[in-house]
């Protein structure tokens, strides 16, 4: 068998070679006017796709934006026919209109379904509605909001503060990437499962499930990304390379949640006799009435929702603002007005003050359609369809709309797209010390928490922790990065910047 892998890999450059050189006397074929990738007969634009995909995420903006109707069709060797789309319209049509044609479908299945179970992240159909309806009901409960905002304190208070104000006085370099996915797995596993893994005291050994979490998000993502699906398929056969590191991970993960679940459960009996519960999600979910594997594969699903979204938007903001002093600026004035009422200032960053900092919800939307967490979506096209931009879509087409590249569309945001602005989000110019009303933007035009019937259910407490965390730590520190290189931003499951973002911590200068 490995003789025969062997050959096919050989056949395979051989076959590059020959059309690499067909390629520089080919001209584009007919659908050149849709700006799709120059394509040739049974291979598609596998040539293409091999020479970007270094740089896959600049070569679908610059083919979108060039594109009539901003959109283009994909068809390779060893992959599914996938439209990718900037279209606002074609986003709606996807997610809303016609959404029942448009599941996350087996494909998606295939590659996450390992890591993430029959969680509401991987399903379709009945499972999806049912999990959605019982996680609805838990994220828009007022106590666990008010459990979010006390944990939100005492993670940033007796951990994060003290981290930044030693690094300030011993003038050391911190990774700030890092340390922003330190917290937010913290509270993401205090609110979800009520279960401290301590990432943010260094004192402590950090938890198995911390290193396998990472581990088989990262596995799960290159699944994804592979040229020929069935590399990792072969892989996953033989138990070989890196899919046999994703099944020890794997198992690391099941053993430890499942260990968290038992505990819960055995808590939960213990503290009925007294009329006191926990919180968090996962004791929700289980005096609910739910048990097995969809509540491990939900909670799991919430962890990775939580955890890499909101520290890779409050890192890449981090940096923007850097480079931006003045938006930095109106951020602290803004956290100074609302701290202080009538003249007497509040200790604590509270629910209801948080959600008066819209100038910082401006700053946080801005760089998220710049750098989104995640960069695209996609789903499974059950039936033919046509997309409002005409479009055609064949039945099992991955479509995917395409986040990253429409923040960077001028027809969605005009010639100063690549800019960071946060006024844009705005009716009116804003004054210093924040105010102002935010402005209705379609979450077509801009997805990011996706939208219609699948749209995050965790979007407003997302908000909330990164305006606490972004407050916090301006008010008191100025963060400057010791490079001054532009990052490189790599899309994976959720997007992060290569090599962290190293910095050094200064005290606020009022």
């Amino acid at each position: 068998m490995f003789a025969l892998l062997l050959m096919s890999f050989y056949s395979l450059i051989f076959l590059y070679l020959i059309l690499r050189k067909i390629h520089t006397t080919y001209t584009k074929s007919s659908s050149s006017s849709s700006n799709a990738p120059p394509s040739y007969p049974f291979i598609g634009c596998l040539i293409s796709f091999y020479r970007n995909c270094h740089r896959l995420l600049d070569w679908y903006t610059e083919l979108l934006s060039t594109s009539l109707t901003q959109s283009i069709v994909v068809h390779r060797l060893g992959s599914r026919r996938t439209i990718v789309t900037a279209n606002a319209s074609n986003v709606e049509y996807i997610l809303k209109t016609n959404f029942h044609n448009f599941p996350k479908g087996q494909p998606f299945t295939e590659i996450l379904g390992d890591f993430l179970g029959h969680g509401i992240f991987a399903v379709d159909g009945e499972s999806w509605s049912a999990q959605r309806k019982l996680a609805s009901h838990e994220f828009t409960a007022k106590s666990l909001r008010g459990f979010l905002v006390e944990t939100l304190r005492d993670e940033v208070e007796s951990r994060l503060v003290p981290v930044l104000e030693e690094a300030m006085e011993s003038e050391r370099v911190l990774d700030l990437q890092d340390l922003l996915k330190r917290f937010a797995f913290d509270v993401i596993c205090k609110v979800s499962l009520g279960v401290d893994p301590c990432c943010l005291d260094f004192s402590k050994p950090v938890m198995d499930l911390v290193q396998a979490f990472d581990t088989a998000s990262f596995m799960s993502a290159m699944r994804g990304v592979e040229p020929v699906q069935a590399v990792w398929k072969i892989k996953r056969l033989f138990n070989l390379g890196s899919e046999r590191k994703l099944k020890e991970a794997l198992k690391v993960v099941h053993d430890s949640v499942n260990e968290i679940i038992e505990n819960k459960k055995n808590k939960i009996e213990e503290r009925r006799t007294c009329d006191r519960t926990d919180n968090d999600l996962l004791s929700r979910l289980l005096l609910a009435g739910n048990e097995g594997e969809v509540v491990r594969d939900m909670t799991i699903s919430f962890i990775m929702a939580g955890r890499d979204t909101t520290s890779a938007a409050m890192t890449w903001l981090f940096w923007l603002l850097s480079n931006h002093k003045p938006a930095e600026q109106m951020i602290v004035s803004e956290a100074t007005t609302v701290v202080v009422k009538n003249g007497e200032e509040i200790r604590f960053l509270s629910y209801e003050a948080l959600k008066e900092m819209n100038y910082l919800k401006a700053c946080l939307c801005e760089s998220m359609r710049l750098y989104p967490p995640v960069a695209w979506d996609s789903k499974h096209a059950l039936n033919d369809d046509v997309l409002p931009d005409g479009t055609f879509v064949r039945k099992g087409d991955r479509v995917t709309y395409f986040p990253y590249g429409m923040g960077r569309m001028e027809e969605l945001w005009g010639k100063d797209m690549l800019e960071f602005k946060p006024d844009r989000w705005f009716d009116e110019p804003v004054v210093e010390g924040g105010g102002g009303a935010l402005k209705s933007v379609s979450p077509y035009k801009f997805p990011v928490f996706q939208a219609g019937p699948r749209v995050c259910l965790g979007k407003e407490m997302a908000f909330i922790q990164m305006k606490y965390v972004m407050a916090s730590v301006l008010s008191r520190f100025e963060i400057e990065p010791v490079n001054e290189e532009q990052p490189v931003f790599v899309p994976l499951l959720t997007a992060h910047m290569v090599g962290g973002l190293k910095v050094v911590v200064r005290k606020r200068r009022v």
